[in-house]
């Protein structure tokens, strides 16, 4: 993930120790010994690098998300394009899904379907569809109330 962003091992590592809250365990985390054990086992040519043989510490696996998070808190050129990147991707798909009310009536209409029979996979789907339906869903203006005005000038 370093390399990928153009940072230094050492930056990606001190990031993520830096920010805790921005790194849960569905974004990050650390591969065990026998994982680290068998990726060794299958790049050969660790061992004739002499790179990874005694590692000090175990290096972390990225999901889809913490890779994400990462170009968030690096600084380097390549990880400000890629969170740039990303966020114009969330605008341009909200801006697709937002113009297509039809869209929104057929997620419904599933919705309603998968509710009959649930299992573990179909909640997980029913989840994601309630999710893009709110998504789809006009936002309310956000007005606040005026105050009362009261009457101008000194009052005994």
């Amino acid at each position: 993930m370093a390399q990928i962003y153009g940072v230094p091992v050492k930056r990606l590592n001190e990031q993520i120790k830096r920010n805790p809250r921005r790194f849960p365990n569905d974004f990050a985390f650390r591969l065990t010994s026998q994982e680290v054990e068998s990726l060794r086992s299958q790049i050969a040519t660790l061992n004739k690098m002499g790179r990874g043989q005694h590692r000090k510490y175990i290096p972390y696996a990225f999901t889809e998300q913490g890779a994400i998070m990462a170009a968030n808190v690096l600084n380097s050129v390549t990880a400000t394009r890629m969170s740039v990147f990303v966020v114009r991707a969330f605008v341009k798909m909200r801006a697709m899904l937002s113009s297509d009310k039809g869209l929104a009536e057929e997620l419904k209409k599933l919705e309603s379907k998968l509710t009959g029979r649930l299992d573990a996979h179909e909640m997980a789907i029913v989840d994601v569809l309630r999710r893009l339906i709110k998504l789809l869903e006009p936002r309310p203006e956000q007005t606040t109330p005026e105050k009362p005005k009261g009457p101008i000038g000194f009052q005994p």
